[in-house]
């Protein structure tokens, strides 16, 4: 994968020769992305987003999905990225006085729809990615408001999304966690997202699951382990799928509760 150098870039080109199934499991900014080859699938707790060559897609911060990338034969998957972040998002919504409206209610992901301004745009973008050079941080802060004044030009409706500067606030502890445990993110993440500080989160948690949060979500996603495999799942598709970021702790954790290594399920 070729990325550039910045730990937290604005703008990214992703190249991958090979399927991947890699990376956070939190979208923390929203992101407006370009499908340039191969194809990429996504999924939350509720659906799962399929994304093709010359598809436009926007993500929405603050979700919690799943990524796979998969390079068409032969050749790479290729995207383009802009990380839509706040400070920049707060400075055109003072700058020209724009504001949600109403909370949206659309999905973690969606397509939108074809546009030639799009188009021009992301393909603009592909001689300042594609050349290995730093110090652009003023030009890339610049591109991203060019880009959010043109989302806002062919989609107004995403300005309930954009300008919707409100955090998570709190819910139910239990049915958060039952439905979410499956996705590979820190423990503050999964603090934030319920609307609550980290050691509150680990208080309550206690208080609902009579477990620490780590206990509670080794034993959940080894038990949801046991069970895919059971049905026929191979556990290398079964581990990064429950949660688990390493084959060998899995393999070592499994073992350690269960008596026996996950492939054995299979011939049981």
């Amino acid at each position: 994968m070729s990325t550039k150098p910045n730990t937290k870039p604005k703008i990214l080109y992703s190249c991958y020769y090979s399927r991947s199934r890699e990376g956070e499991h939190f979208i923390p900014e929203h992101v407006f992305s370009y499908q340039i080859s191969g194809e990429m699938i996504a999924s939350d707790s509720k659906n799962t987003f399929h994304s093709k060559p010359g598809d436009f897609r926007f993500s929405r911060r603050n979700h919690l999905a799943k990524f796979t990338k998969i390079p068409p034969e032969g050749g790479e998957f290729k995207t383009i990225s802009l990380f839509l972040d706040q400070e920049i998002l707060r400075e055109i919504s003072k700058e020209h006085n724009l504001k949600a409206d109403k909370k949206a209610d659309t999905d973690a992901m969606f397509t939108l729809a074809p546009n030639p301004l799009y188009k021009s745009f992301m393909e603009s973008l592909l001689s300042y990615l594609e050349v290995e050079e730093e110090n652009n941080e003023t030009l890339f802060n610049l591109k991203i408001k060019e880009a959010i004044h043109l989302l806002l030009k062919v989609n107004p409706e995403l300005k309930d999304i954009l300008f919707d500067f409100n955090e998570p606030g709190k819910i139910d502890l239990e049915a958060f966690m039952n439905k979410n445990f499956h996705f590979n993110v820190q423990m503050q993440r999964f603090a934030y997202l319920t609307g609550r500080s980290l050691a509150t989160f680990k208080r309550d948690f206690q208080k609902v699951f009579q477990q620490t949060p780590g206990k509670w979500l080794l034993n959940k996603r080894l038990q949801e382990a046991y069970y895919l495999i059971s049905q026929g799942s191979p556990p290398s598709e079964v581990y990064i799928g429950v949660g688990f970021e390493d084959l060998s702790h899995f393999s070592f954790s499994f073992k350690k509760k269960f008596g026996i290594v996950p492939s054995s399920l299979n011939h049981k």
